[in-house]
């Protein structure tokens, strides 16, 4: 017999997928940058704020979290007492492997009383070297909050940190890290796009490089860039963010148009996690998160500041 294939092995899995979490009494999160048909079997879909704000909140015993890896684990530290899957155990971060716990305790030491602000695109271990934790939607509310005569040192995306510097007039210590996708982007792509559809507005990440955030009408995170698309009355937009936002965007307003700002932003560990994980991980109940008690009361704090 012909294995089944298409929508209709999609339908299947979503099937299999929707009886084992009434089973285990599971609740599905899931980034924008996730596969279309994983947000379509998600209970809710939601930027890296929006998702800590769920996981902290959620009344459910099990949370199987479409993501990649540091947002389980912080999902695990909001929610010690749950079990969280990570469908794909494997799905990293290239900008939060840009620092380590280790790296971030010795450059405390060279700048001594230092408030450290750690972007949520990293790891247990440096979270828990952390002050507070921040998001792209949050970051410049999180910086404006702290004591101005204190140094800042802004951990692990100079991007994002050089951004906050200049809506937050603060002098930050940036650590030299990137996200490979965003940093990618150049202002030479967005210009090419723009003069192909001048009319359209132009949406960024704040993990872009400076040149590109210079160019753009509006800079938020995923979740504001879907916000701001809902209300404004334009009704094209250049999005320069990864290209899982685009289903979502265009789900959300379907009666407008969305441009990626280049065709190659896409991050290979968001697309890991498949319906056939899904399933899987929800059979097995595994892989799951675990985080040191040591380490994880320290990241609960910082992450806890940014929820406050």
């Amino acid at each position: 017999m012909p294995q089944d294939t298409g929508m209709g092995k999609e339908l299947e899995l979503g099937q299999e997928i929707r009886e084992l979490k009434k089973k285990h009494g599971a609740v599905i999160l899931a980034h924008y940058y996730q596969r279309p048909e994983i947000k379509q079997i998600a209970d809710f879909v939601g930027d890296s704020l929006q998702l800590a704000q769920k996981a902290a909140g959620v009344d459910a015993g099990v949370i199987v979290f479409c993501g990649v890896y540091f947002m389980a684990e912080s999902a695990k530290i909001l929610s010690p007492e749950k079990t969280v899957l990570l469908p794909e155990k494997s799905a990293g971060c290239y900008l939060a492997d840009r620092a380590t716990g280790e790296g971030v305790r010795a450059r405390k030491k060279e700048i001594p009383g230092c408030v450290v602000v750690t972007y949520v695109n990293s790891s247990a271990a440096v979270k828990a070297e952390s002050d507070i934790v921040c998001t792209s939607s949050n970051a410049i509310k999180v910086v404006n909050s702290l004591p101005e005569d204190r140094p800042v040192l802004f951990v692990p995306d100079r991007n994002l940190g050089h951004y906050v510097a200049r809506q937050t007039g603060r002098k930050l210590i940036l650590w030299d890290g990137c996200c490979n996708v965003h940093d990618n982007l150049t202002a030479e792509e967005v210009k090419a796009v723009k003069d192909a559809h001048p009319d359209a507005l132009v949406m960024v990440h704040p993990e872009c490089r400076p040149e590109v955030i210079d160019m753009a009408d509006y800079v938020s995170s995923t979740g504001g860039m879907l916000k701001f698309a809902r209300e404004s009355d334009n009704t094209s937009f250049i999005v320069g963010t990864e290209e899982g936002i685009l289903y979502s965007l265009q789900q959300a307003c379907p009666d407008k148009f969305f441009y990626p700002a280049a065709s190659r932003l896409t991050c290979p560990d968001m697309k890991l996690t498949t319906l056939e994980k899904v399933r899987d991980t929800l059979e097995k109940m595994e892989p799951q998160i675990q985080v040191a008690p040591s380490v994880a009361e320290k990241a609960q704090l910082a992450l806890s500041r940014m929820l406050e």
